[in-house]
This record gives structure tokens, sequence and C-alpha cells, in this order.
């Protein structure tokens, strides 16, 4: 069954697909950049078979009813609160969380800050922030996230992502439809500059994800341009809880290209959330 909804969170309103058996165990599901919930379209029907409900958000800035202006309304915090919203207009105490790229790091947040709403994470891509923030004096991530200071400029990026972001991303490793669709959702007005937004307020937010209690998994493509593997292994030295990394022979685009690898790690992680099966 599919619920559409609006939720709101600190007087913006983010569009949200509720779907899947209405008693299900719930998995929130959390996009990053430039992405949308769609993204996860070929990921939810194995969520659903398997009997689970998810909720998949277009995140801030992404929902047209959510694109507040200013860098400081995109701090980490925030998103995580928006997480956490969804939670409550659904009437959840807690769900099992999964996130890509960006909404990995919100999920990583989450299930740091706030671990009594997650009852299990599943990361796609993303390592844990302060793994990937070792790895930038230890490795060639800091080459790898160059793109990160140049979006912090006013306007530039906006200018130059824009006509070409379609062609960026399926150079990048996403399938021509998926990245002509993203692309295409950029043009709404505020869009661009929202999802922006998100690095820019990098160098405000207060808040600093610890280390993760929470049963974990997290797979990486070894043939990710923007993630290496440095940041991937040192991500384990962050989880506290039962954890399992997956490396893949992939690139970044996992909701996209192994959906249903990525879907069966969610049920997995869902059906077996202490992880007995132990760390690996």
């Amino acid at each position: 069954m599919d619920r559409p909804t609006r939720c709101p969170s600190g007087g913006l309103l983010l569009d949200v697909r509720d779907e899947g058996p209405s008693h299900g165990a719930p998995v929130l599901l959390l996009h990053g950049f430039p992405q949308d919930r769609t993204c996860w379209d070929r990921v939810t029907p194995v969520l659903h078979d398997a009997g689970l409900r998810t909720l998949a958000p277009d995140q801030r800035g992404y929902s047209p009813g959510a694109r507040p202006t200013g860098r400081g309304a995109y701090r980490l915090e925030l998103l995580v609160e928006d997480a956490v919203a969804v939670l409550d207009a659904a009437g959840l105490e807690r769900a099992h969380v999964v996130g890509h790229d960006w909404g990995g790091i919100v999920a990583w947040a989450l299930a740091a800050h706030r671990p009594e709403r997650a009852a299990s994470l599943t990361v796609a891509s993303a390592p844990h922030p302060r793994a990937l923030a070792r790895s930038l004096a230890r490795s060639g991530q800091g080459l790898r996230s160059a793109y990160v200071g140049a979006f912090q400029l006013p306007r530039a990026p906006e200018a130059l992502l824009r006509p070409r972001l379609g062609e960026l991303l399926h150079r990048s490793g996403l399938p021509a439809a998926e990245a002509a669709r993203y692309a295409a959702r950029m043009e709404e007005p505020g869009a661009l500059t929202g999802a922006l937004n998100w690095y820019r307020a990098l160098p405000l937010s207060r808040l600093r994800t610890g280390a993760v209690d929470v049963p974990t998994t997290y797979a990486w493509g070894n043939r990710d341009l923007a993630l290496g593997r440095r940041a991937a292994e040192l991500t384990a030295e962050h989880v506290r809880g039962p954890y399992r990394f997956l490396e893949l022979d992939a690139g970044h685009w996992l909701p996209e290209t192994r959906p249903e690898l990525l879907a069966r790690l969610v049920v997995e992680r869902a059906g077996d959330p202490g992880g007995t099966a132990g760390r690996g």
C-alpha cells in the first residue's frame, strides 16, 4: 500500500512515501546527493516482499515544502531532527535506518545520537564521518573530496553544475535514466541550492558523530570515485555494536546499481538486529 504524506519538521513539510505492509517492521530510507526518494524504487519491492514497511522522505532541500534559505538551515543536527520527525509523524518509536551517501551521514549521526530511535543501521557508500575525516590526511581521500571545498562557494557551483549535472552523474557510474531524472529535479526552484547547502553547512554543524552501538551493516563499492578504501576500513573502529562490512565490486550508486543485494542486506539486518553473526 502506498501512503504518500507530508511530514512537518521545524516549520517545513517533507514529502514522504510510506509503503509496504502497514504493520511490518519499519525501515527509514535516507537518500543522498543529488538523489531523491525514488533512488529506492528498486530496493523497496524486496523489502515489502519480506514484510517490511518503508518510509522514504525527500529530505530537506529536496522536498519543495522544505527548502529554507541560508546554509545554516542545513546543519547536520537539523537533518537528524528531520529524520526523527518522519518517525514521529508515523507514530513510530524506532525503525531500521538505511542511508546512502549523504543519507548515510545522517543515518550514522542518528544512530550515534538518537540510538533509541534506530533498531539497526545499514549504510551504503558513506563511511562513518570520523573515519572519513581521519582518512583525509592518510590516503588519497583529500583529493577525492576536493569538490566539497569548491561547493562552499556561493552561486558558482550552481552555475557550473546545472547544465552538466546529468552528464557528470552518468559519467560517475549512475545509470542514464536516473541521472537524467535527478538532474531534472535539480531544475526546480531552489532545489540545487538546497542540495548544495548540505555541504555548505558542514563548517556550521555542531553535531559530532560519535561511536555507534546499534547493530550495523556497512556496504562499500571498491570502484567508488568519491569515497576510498581507507575511510571504509577505518569505519570498523567507530562501531561498538555488532558490525558487518561488505566490500562490493561496484561504484558509488549502490541503491540504483545493486538494489537487490542492498535490499537483502537490509532484510538480513532487520531480521537479525542483534547481529548474531557477529563482526565480519
